[in-house]
């Protein structure tokens, strides 16, 4: 079995896709943890905040399989448009951000709205860049109050 981190996040109708999504998921996977959503402003664009919610799930799929033919579906079924503007308002967008342990984008270290939900999930993973960890680095977001902690959208399992 692998062991999928993934984040969730929408700028439109947010709660409503976010919730789909992850019952999606929950219907497809065994989903194991779920951060608190949170509210992020979106990078590299003036449009409204995101929310963001990260989801620790068990696959006997590899990442690229559970990318594409799962991620990206649940995606299209949510009505997500891809567009050249990478940052452009979406319906949901769904990112394998680590996968059995290895970090697959180390922007995991660079923007709240990845710190914030996986230090819920991987509080002592370390930025190799820093050597702080993502619990301190969300620390230091949360001072910043550039970001706010909602409820969790669905039940914690």
């Amino acid at each position: 079995m692998n062991e999928a981190y993934v984040l969730l996040g929408s700028n439109i109708e947010p709660e409503k896709n976010i919730l789909l999504a992850l019952s999606y998921l929950e219907q497809n996977f065994l989903v194991y943890d779920v951060s608190h959503t949170w509210q992020t402003k979106p990078v590299g664009s003036d449009a409204a905040d995101f929310l963001n919610t990260a989801v620790m799930i068990e696959t006997e799929l590899d990442a690229y399989t559970l990318k594409e033919r799962c991620l990206c579906h649940i995606e299209e079924q949510l009505g997500r448009v891809r567009q050249k503007d990478k940052n452009a308002p979406r319906t949901i967008d769904l990112d394998i951000i680590v996968f059995n342990g290895e970090v697959l984008d180390y922007n995991l270290y660079r923007y709240a709205h990845l710190i914030l939900p996986f230090a819920e999930l991987l509080p002592d993973y370390i930025d190799p860049e820093t050597d702080k960890t993502l619990l301190e680095l969300a620390e230091e977001h949360i001072k910043l109050n550039t970001a706010k902690k909602l409820k969790h959208l669905a039940p914690p399992v």
